[in-house]
């Protein structure tokens, strides 16, 4: 099958503008429409060829320039060199002509002489230099393959500027127009009519995400580079092998579900709990240390490669080695491949323990030959992965695993420094109710210890107190050791980033500024996209594309399915299936819609208990339909802007008039007795005589006797003044009714 690729992800592969990608296949010859249309390899190959040689050309002419100014600068050293020898063979002369007491007309003859030389020199030099400076732009002409136009002198000065992406800028998210103006040096205006020629309404204090101010800025020729996190800067410490010293692995033991896990830490925790003061384990919190005769292991207790990658993705790299658990009753599952995939993306080493060897009628070669395909070769077999047969169950080869995890740690020769601010990462956190907010930290670098002022996550505080795994105070805490913590003003998430600032007062100044950030990347998030709002959305020019998460009960339905919704073709708005799967809505799943802006659809099946919660929290859409054409007809119909919300009319109630009071400098009254209902100041209403509509209005007034009243419940009578119709008679009936707006529902 022929891969296609849209036009910006390959302008994105080669740092260069949507349009100016669209240009340059133009150029080539080939007809696309925008910065969407997909294009095959053919295209691919040749905007390559034409991007290589262009690439050539440039470093061809680099070259010359650079080889041309070596000659200039040998030229000029040349001379300086001859004016050096010059005037030490005139200062000899004139030493030799003091020395034998030479008249002062021969010493004038020898100024006069110096004087001739050196403007000589002088006429030679610049007459050189502007020989090489017109030789160099003659050079560069030539290079350029055309004649260059002629300018006014700003306009010259303008082309001197190099042509590549040179300028970068660093910027944080969240920057507004003008400031993003103002590190760019040009006018805020200009930043402005870009953001409206990109299809997006801007104001000059506007806050900006981080991929409109990378578009933004490529479009004006600047690179973006991130700015590092706030507080972040004072966690960068230098390296020193000298005083870095060994640390205890830090292991997570990831795999498929009923596989083992629990009961490997289970029998890792009894078994050496007997162990005392050695074999303590952290049972409180969520990391365990053991101690064998060869060293320390610290054991991470998450629920499976889901936390391992959540805090990866926060930047929290703790795991060292990846214990990797497959049974050897089953297979090699698809939570397995997804464990292999994280550990790898993670760059740590993998140990497979293939447990339930206890079991009968197990093949292990079997799973060996699953795992080989996916890379992971035995050692017996001529590989490079350490595979140990273990049973949870009965301890047996427990400690041949444990063996094993500690010699690839030797291998990979574990070290951090202690005599440092330490740094680490928040393994899980809790609110007591005696103690306040209570942290797990796992420390990754330098020693922690009782006092110091820390930053975690978007809160800061001070060490008052410190517990280890059997709740023993603690004074400090080295590299890989994990330990609770108090004195946190709030409770952070776990994987969020732990270090030590110089002061209290830096600490709080840090945290209120991430907290600033937070605040405004929480407020960004609050808009979901609704799939009854997508026609507002559209005619405001907000979005371009409606992305779908597609979730269903088989593959076939569900490949069925995103076929026939990317068919569904709209003028200003286009579908994008970014995800697909089987089985139940997930909090994965709400997760990426969220992040996203993406509906997700649900197909003869039904999301689980926590991601409904999640959905509801993050105000993500699910809608869930069990007939494919309702499917694509609600989805045509949100494109095109008909799935308006419903207007229903609901009626209040009646009354009949019995008498027209005629009021001075107010006019008629209608005296009139509620039938049914209620009538209220305000609504609106019509008027029926004989079954007839004599026209529509609203309740201008309400009386009940002298009274002015909001509203009349039936069996009463009152006063009604009609505005906009004047000749109501006896025996007509006025009904109350407003309009009520009702959104659609999806749900089946």
């Amino acid at each position: 099958m022929i891969k296609k690729r849209r036009i910006y992800d390959i302008a994105k592969e080669y740092s260069i503008s949507s349009k100016a990608m669209v240009d340059i296949i133009r150029g080539l010859g080939f007809e696309v429409k925008s910065h969407s249309s997909t294009v095959g390899p053919e295209v691919t190959h040749a905007v390559k060829k034409k991007l290589t040689s262009e690439k050539e050309e440039v470093k061809r002419g680099l070259e010359q320039k650079k080889k041309i100014e070596a000659k200039l600068k040998q030229k000029e050293w040349n001379i300086k060199q001859q004016k050096v020898i010059a005037r030490k063979k005139i200062l000899a002369e004139l030493t030799k002509a003091k020395k034998k007491d030479v008249k002062k007309t021969e010493i004038k003859r020898f100024d006069v002489r110096r004087r001739k030389d050196r403007r000589r020199r002088r006429k030679e030099r610049v007459v050189d230099k502007k020989a090489v400076k017109a030789t160099f732009r003659q050079t560069m002409s030539s290079l350029s393959g055309a004649k260059r136009k002629k300018y006014h002198r700003q306009d010259k000065i303008d082309q001197t500027r190099p042509a590549e992406l040179s300028k970068t800028i660093k910027v944080s998210e969240f920057i507004t127009v003008s400031e993003l103006a103002t590190l760019m040096e040009i006018k805020p205006a200009a930043v402005v009519a870009k953001c409206m020629e990109l299809g997006m309404m801007a104001t000059v204090n506007q806050r900006l995400d981080m991929d409109t101010i990378s578009t933004i800025a490529l479009e004006f020729g600047f690179n973006v580079e991130e700015d590092i996190l706030v507080g972040e800067e004072t966690t960068v410490v230098v390296a020193d092998d000298e005083k870095a010293v060994r640390r205890p692995p830090v292991v997570t033991i990831m795999g498929h579900v009923d596989h083992g896990k629990t009961s490997l830490l289970d029998y890792i925790r009894k078994s050496h709990i007997i162990d005392g003061e050695s074999g303590g384990i952290t049972q409180h919190i969520g990391a365990y240390v053991i101690h064998q005769p060869e060293g320390m292991i610290t054991f991470l207790d998450t629920p499976g490669h889901e936390a391992f990658s959540a805090m990866r993705a926060r930047g929290a790299q703790v795991t060292d080695i990846v214990v990797l658990l497959v049974a050897a009753d089953d297979a090699v599952m698809p939570q397995t491949i997804e464990a292999i995939d994280h550990a790898r993306a993670a760059g740590v080493p993998i140990i497979v323990a293939i447990n339930k060897i206890d079991l009968p009628n197990i093949n292990i070669d079997n799973i060996k030959q699953q795992l080989a395909k996916h890379n992971l070769v035995p050692e017996e077999w001529g590989g490079k992965t350490i595979m140990v047969e273990i049973s949870a169950k009965f301890g047996r080869n427990i400690d041949k695993l444990l063996d094993m995890i500690l010699l690839q740690a030797e291998m990979m020769d574990l070290k951090a420094n202690q005599d440092c601010r330490a740094t680490g990462v928040v393994i899980e956190a809790r609110l007591d109710r005696g103690k306040g907010a209570v942290t797990t930290v796992l420390v990754k670098k330098g020693t922690l210890r009782i006092g110091d002022p820390f930053v975690t996550g978007i809160y800061s505080g001070r060490v008052r107190a410190m517990f280890d795994e059997r709740d023993n105070s603690v004074n400090e805490v080295t590299p890989s050791i994990p330990v609770m913590i108090l004195g946190s003003d709030g409770v952070p998430q776990a994987g969020d980033a732990f270090f030590i600032a110089q002061a209290e007062s830096e600490a709080k100044s840090i945290s209120q500024k991430r907290l600033r950030l937070k605040r405004e990347r929480d407020y960004r998030l609050i808009n979901r996209i609704k799939l009854t709002d997508i026609y507002d959305r559209i005619k405001e020019g907000q979005i371009q594309e409606l992305n779908l998460i597609i979730k269903g009960d088989v593959d076939g339905s569900v490949e069925a399915l995103s076929d026939t919704l990317s068919k569904i073709i709209h003028k200003e708005v286009a579908v994008k299936v970014i995800h697909r799967g089987v089985g139940a809505i997930n909090e994965s799943d709400v997760m990426l819609a969220a992040a996203s802006q993406a509906i997700i659809i649900g197909f003869h099946t039904r999301p689980e208990f926590k991601a409904s919660e999640l959905a509801q929290k993050e105000n993500v859409d699910i809608k869930l339909y069990k007939i494919i054409y309702e499917v694509e007809s609600d989805i045509k119909k949100a494109l095109e802007g008909l799935l308006r919300p419903e207007l229903v009319e609901k009626k209040l109630g009646q009354a009949e008039v019995r008498r027209i009071i005629k009021v001075p400098k107010i006019g008629f009254i209608a005296g009139s007795f509620v039938i049914e209902g209620v009538i209220r100041r305000g609504a609106k209403c019509r008027v029926i005589r004989n079954d007839e509509k004599i026209g529509e209005a609203t309740i201008s007034s309400l009386k009940r006797f002298k009274d002015d009243v909001r509203e009349v419940q039936s069996g009463y009578e009152c006063g009604i003044g009609v505005s906009g119709i004047p000749d109501i008679k006896d025996g007509d009936l006025i009904e109350m009714y407003e309009i009520e707006e009702i959104a659609r529902t999806l749900d089946v």
